[in-house]
């Protein structure tokens, strides 16, 4: 089966699904009240300085102030081309041109480059996360189809990914002699057939759009968007659609126009790939994408074989548990053990993908005794994560049989961006047992006893737990009862959360 790319458009979301053979491997969410930062610039003010941190927070206008890190901070140094030694990636989106610039600066202080009041063109190079503001560079640069963009340096870079020495020859050539002294441009990778003709109106459109950039910089006030990017359909086209996609199916009639011209526009010869969908059934659904994307937000994952992974996030890392499940073998122990890890490491690659998932994570297979096996896993993930766009850093079994990797964190990943924290538990997964809280009332009403008179305690709780204490605790309310010289009058109340109680005297001294 081959490679669609579905939109499914709406006044209220925007969802776009990269299905290849049958199977949702990627996702994209955006909402009008959400719309994404990344690629925006802004004309921010620094407000504060920190040398212990190397780092500067600028106000750009955003409720929280961004924070700028002394490697992203442009300086005109003659000799610049040096940074870019090895340097050749795959800048399929314009964070990646930020994260080749990063950690190359010389061993100026933050102190030395920027000044309280100061004012500077930023642009955003990740989302905000958490509590955390947007992460800013000062490496402004500016993506089309073919190229990125990079105003401040003098440097050509060709993607890693097209290895045809020829071809990568000819584009640098190509480059050298289209653009202006001193501007930078990256290759991309859909550009390894693009003429020279096309590489022009690329580099053009780019220019013509810094120009426009600078202009505004000069005229707008302080803490104001300068640029905002494109809207994620238009982004992901064009970073997404090329000749190996097979399809790009949309639902909407204004959005299929919209794609249709931006197409036209950039990749006149993919125009015929773009189509309407006129289906009965809702375009995902028909797809079978629905599916996909609810079992993405599920912790258990169950395997073909019968065995399961879960996945468990924290602030500061992602937990994955692999468990043998329902999987008994044919053989023998070891060897159950083996094939359910097999199975088991190419839905975690295809799961931290699609759910895109970042940061640290902690892989627990089931120990394996064979030093073989244990490698053939180590080998199965690493080529598992090479089809994976984003950067990837995997070591080999520790001492305790655990598997530790980092995967590059560009934006929420999808449970962040479709979730929200439980109102019951707050986010911890889990609430106090039924029991639990009746014993907890038992104890308050005995301690709080003797500074109180009346006749009658009213308690009122959430149904469950006045059920427990009406059935199975009715003899201990009997000597509770005995004990306080008090009646006990127990009332369900549906409003009240599961933890929440309200024990009311009759009269007090």
């Amino acid at each position: 089966m081959a490679t669609d790319l579905l939109i499914n458009a709406a006044s209220y979301e925007i969802r776009i699904a990269l299905v290849e053979h049958g199977n949702l491997v990627e996702f994209y969410l955006e909402r009008p009240t959400e719309r994404g930062l990344v690629g925006n610039i802004y004309k921010g003010k620094v407000v504060r300085v920190l040398p212990g941190m190397q780092a500067a927070f600028v106000d750009i206008g955003l409720d929280r102030t961004g924070f700028l890190y002394v490697d992203d901070i442009h300086v005109r140094i003659d000799n610049f081309e040096k940074r870019y030694q090895n340097d050749d990636e795959d800048c399929s989106c314009c964070q990646e041109a930020h994260e080749s610039l990063a950690n190359r600066m010389p061993g100026k202080g933050i102190e030395d480059l920027l000044k309280e009041g100061q004012e500077l063109l930023v642009q955003i190079c990740k989302e905000p996360m958490g509590t955390k503001g947007a992460r800013l560079t000062g490496h402004i640069t500016l993506p089309c189809r073919n190229l990125v963009f990079m105003p401040m340096t003098d440097h050509i870079g060709i993607s890693r990914k097209i290895e045809d020495e020829e071809i990568r020859d000819k584009l640098r050539h190509d480059i050298e002699n289209l653009r202006p002294a001193g501007t930078g441009f990256i290759v991309r990778t859909v550009a390894e057939g693009a003429s020279s003709d096309e590489l022009e109106a690329d580099m053009e459109f780019l220019l013509h759009l810094w120009s426009e950039v600078r202009d505004r910089a000069g005229k707008v006030d302080c803490m104001t968007m300068v640029y905002e990017d494109l809207d994620i359909i238009l982004r992901v086209v064009r970073d997404i659609f090329s000749p190996d996609i097979a399809r790009v199916v949309v639902d909407d009639l204004t959005t299929y126009q919209r794609v249709v011209n931006f197409v036209e526009t950039f990749v006149p010869h993919l125009r015929s790939k773009v189509h309407r969908y006129e289906g009965k059934a809702p375009l995902f659904i028909a797809y079978g994408v629905e599916v996909d994307i609810n079992r993405a937000l599920a912790s258990k994952i169950w395997l073909r074989c019968g065995g399961y992974i879960v996945i468990e996030a924290t602030e500061a890392l992602t937990v994955i548990d692999v468990n043998t499940g329902r999987y008994v073998g044919k053989t023998d122990l070891e060897e159950t053990i083996f094939k359910t890890n097999m199975e088991a490491l190419k839905e975690i690659a295809y799961q931290l993908r699609l759910r895109n998932i970042g940061g640290i994570i902690i892989i627990d297979f089931i120990d394996m005794e064979i030093e073989e096996h244990r490698q053939d896993v180590f080998q199965g993930l690493s080529e598992a994560l090479k089809n994976d766009k984003s950067r990837t850093n995997i070591l080999k079994f520790s001492e305790f049989g655990l598997i530790q990797l980092t995967r590059k964190r560009n934006k929420d990943d999808l449970t962040r961006m479709m979730c929200e924290p439980c109102p019951c538990c707050s986010g911890s997964g889990m609430v106090k047992s039924n029991r639990t809280i009746c014993y907890e009332i038992f104890r308050k009403i005995k301690r709080d006893a003797a500074k109180m008179k009346g006749h009658t305690v009213t308690v009122n709780v959430h149904p469950k737990v006045a059920a427990l204490m009406l059935k199975d605790e009715a003899m201990t309310i009997k000597n509770i009862e005995d004990e306080i010289k008090m009646i006990l009058a127990i009332f369900p109340n549906r409003e009240l959360h599961m933890e929440k109680y309200e024990i009311i005297w009759d009269a007090a001294r």
